[in-house]
């Protein structure tokens, strides 16, 4: 039996796919590689079809089924039963209020457009969650790409960053590429930035690696890549080698290393957002934008209350109002909210009854998106639901009419067609309309 040294490569029985998956560079894992097959790919696209006014895009998912009668649509003049147990607070906008555990976002309500008519027709945990992240109804016969997944097949990275990031994981199987290559999947940063000494696995050498070493490394590589060439043919092996070399491009960037070092903020800042996983998370995502990410997804808490409303609302709300506060305003003042857009959604909201156990079940038919940024109106609330909060009443706005907004914003034409497998064309989006009436006109 051949003998193998732990955790040396060279010495174990590898091809030359294997040996990218093996992580030679010190931890870089499966991931980077997908996101540099991606840069290589966008590299023979073309890009510059339309400039979009967001050039970011932050969604803040609230998983569970966040309840509108709690957050963003209270009805304080409904029976008691329909009202629930929260209490409101009055917005900077005249006449609209917040669930009282939202003081903060309150205060910058003017920065921001409340859609309180969403609706679709899923009331399943997965297929909502579904909707919200593709655009599309789930389908047996395939797998679609969630939105960032399609910005950055659409328009690429940027600062030698990952156009799409997750914070901390992938959330769930529908914020992946679907039908698109792999390549287009969500760069995941593997731990919670609201931990101490918190790295991200695939752009910190390891410990035992100094920037010397890891130079050696890339020379034994390049030996080693040398190596395979002569005993393989492939029609692909001259774009591996790009892989290889935007891999110690990324690995090697200060800049790309600094948007995830949440460290270098200074601790007023990491206070103002909020110690706790919804605060860091989003102060995260800030610095990754701010450094060139196009679509950051996190999400924030969980919201699947049947049981006891008013202690799940209580207990974590208030941390996801400060941050989303401090999250607008540290945007604003440091001029990129118009050029970022952010989005807070679920997979849907809550029924208009409170149930014999004190909460509120799943019920799609109408709920609740927060926007703002991005070339979004900023103090509107779009659309509503009735006196009850069951059924849309004015301004109906649909899944498909949400995505399509949020593609136009970025510049990227929504009923585009992309190739699915089997080369059958299928549109980004398939229907919806931009919801003009939300957005700033251009002068």
């Amino acid at each position: 039996m051949k003998k193998t040294c732990p955790g040396n490569p060279f010495t174990n029985d590898f091809s030359r796919r294997g040996f990218m998956h093996v992580g030679l560079l010190g931890g870089l894992g499966l991931t980077l590689p997908q996101f540099l097959r991606m840069e290589a790919n966008a590299a023979q696209k073309d890009y510059k079809t339309r400039e979009g006014v967001a050039k970011s895009v932050i969604q803040i998912f609230l998983p569970g089924g966040m309840a509108h009668q709690e957050s963003w649509d209270p009805k304080p003049y409904a029976p008691s039963e329909y009202r629930g147990p929260m209490g409101t607070i009055d917005t900077v906008i005249k006449g609209v209020k917040f669930s009282e555990h939202l003081k903060h976002t309150a205060k910058v309500a003017d920065k921001m457009t409340i859609i309180r008519s969403m609706a679709h027709g899923e009331a399943a945990h997965e297929r909502g969650t579904h909707n919200m992240f593709t655009g599309y109804r789930p389908s047996p016969a395939l797998e679609f790409p969630s939105m960032g997944s399609v910005v950055a097949h659409e328009l690429g990275t940027r600062n030698n960053l990952p156009p799409y990031v997750c914070v901390p994981n992938v959330p769930n199987e529908f914020a992946n590429s679907g039908y698109l290559s792999s390549a287009y999947g969500p760069f995941a940063i593997g731990s919670n930035p609201s931990q101490k000494n918190f790295k991200v696995r695939d752009l910190n050498l390891p410990g035992d690696v100094d920037e010397k070493r890891f130079n050696r490394r890339r020379n034994l590589l390049e030996t080693v890549d040398h190596h395979f060439r002569t005993l393989e043919e492939s029609d692909s092996l001259d774009s591996m080698d790009a892989f290889y070399q935007h891999a110690y491009k990324l690995i090697s960037s200060q800049q790309a290393r600094e948007a995830f070092n949440l460290s270098a903020e200074p601790e007023a800042m990491r206070k103002r957002y909020g110690m706790g996983q919804p605060g860091q998370r989003m102060l995260l995502a800030r610095r990754l934008v701010e450094a060139g990410t196009r679509f950051v997804s996190l999400v924030a808490g969980g919201w699947d209350h049947h049981d006891n409303i008013k202690k799940g609302i209580s207990s974590q709300l208030p941390n996801v109002d400060q941050a989303l506060a401090a999250l607008l305003g540290d945007l604003d003042e440091r001029g990129m909210l118009d050029s970022t857009l952010v989005m807070v959604t679920s997979e849907f909201g809550r029924t208009p009854k409170i149930n014999a156990t004190g909460g509120r079940d799943h019920w799609p038919r109408v709920f609740s998106v927060a926007m703002a940024g991005g070339g979004v109106h900023r103090g509107l609330v779009h659309g509503s639901s009735d006196a009850l909060g069951g059924e849309p009443e004015t301004d109906q706005v649909s899944v498909e009419d949400l995505a399509q907004t949020v593609y136009n914003q970025l510049g990227i034409t929504g009923d585009k067609e992309l190739m699915s497998p089997g080369d059958r064309p299928m549109e980004i989006v398939d229907g919806g309309r931009v919801l003009d009436e939300i957005l700033v006109k251009k002068a």
